[in-house]
């Protein structure tokens, strides 16, 4: 059974496949050719809710790296085609509590379904 990774704040760039890397404080565990089910949110459901299924993706690759380091390239990866690198920095930020400086794993992912 795959793991869990929510797409709480990309849901539409998931389900348009328009989003192909994606950024972590965490998921250190990932290797190329693992699988991970796409999930609309996977914390904070309501007792008796249900975790939203959006689809099953296959990681390509996965490597550490600041912030900071982010391309322009990569901020289009992640779903945002009309946002600078500052803006997707500064969000990124505001929603995970964390610096510019940090060093986030970088998740690269093809979709199957």
């Amino acid at each position: 059974m795959p793991r869990n990774m929510s797409f709480a704040m990309t849901t539409a760039q998931f389900l348009a496949c328009t989003k192909t890397v994606t950024r972590r404080t965490g998921w250190l565990f990932l290797k190329p050719g693992d699988t991970v089910m796409g999930v609309e949110k996977g914390q904070g459901i309501p007792k008796g809710g249900k975790v939203k299924r959006l689809g099953l993706v296959r990681i390509v690759s996965v490597r550490r790296e600041r912030l900071n380091a982010i391309t322009q390239d990569d901020v289009v990866k992640e779903g945002y085609p009309l946002m600078m690198c500052e803006e997707f920095i500064a969000m990124y930020c505001d929603h995970n509590k964390a610096k510019s400086t940090d060093t986030v794993t970088r998740i690269e992912f093809d979709y199957l379904d």
